[in-house]
């Protein structure tokens, strides 16, 4: 294990939110059964220069440490609410800065996707 931490990264539009919620249950649930540290983060957390990067320099110190610890987790739970049929667009955006070879050995909790949708 390279970073014992699980981390987890929601969509949500606003706070309080209960995607971010329900990632936060799953990071932290995992992280007591696997003794792993845990964190959990949101769009807000990135800050308000997300919306104009274009690259990962374009981001401010906060959001380079949310990007970090996201790529940087041994495991990750992310969660959107939906909208419009899809996820948010800056949760995309967020991870489209990402370099996908960055995160291509980072587990997924138990080795599976969970579709989850709340009701509303």
């Amino acid at each position: 294990m390279t970073n014992a931490t699980v981390v987890g990264f929601s969509g949500n539009l606003a706070r309080p939110s209960k995607t971010r919620g329900f990632v936060g249950h799953f990071v932290n649930e995992i992280a007591s059964r696997h003794g792993l540290a845990a964190a959990t983060f949101d769009r807000d957390d990135v800050g308000p220069t997300l919306g104009a990067a274009r690259w990962t320099r374009d981001l401010d110190d906060t959001g380079r440490k949310v990007l970090d610890a996201v790529v940087g987790a041994e495991v990750l739970v992310v969660g959107s609410p939906t909208y419009k049929g899809s996820y948010t667009g800056l949760f995309k955006h967020f991870f489209d800065l990402i370099d996908p070879s960055a995160i291509v050995s980072t587990s997924t909790p138990e080795n599976f996707e969970i579709f989850f949708q709340a009701p509303r």
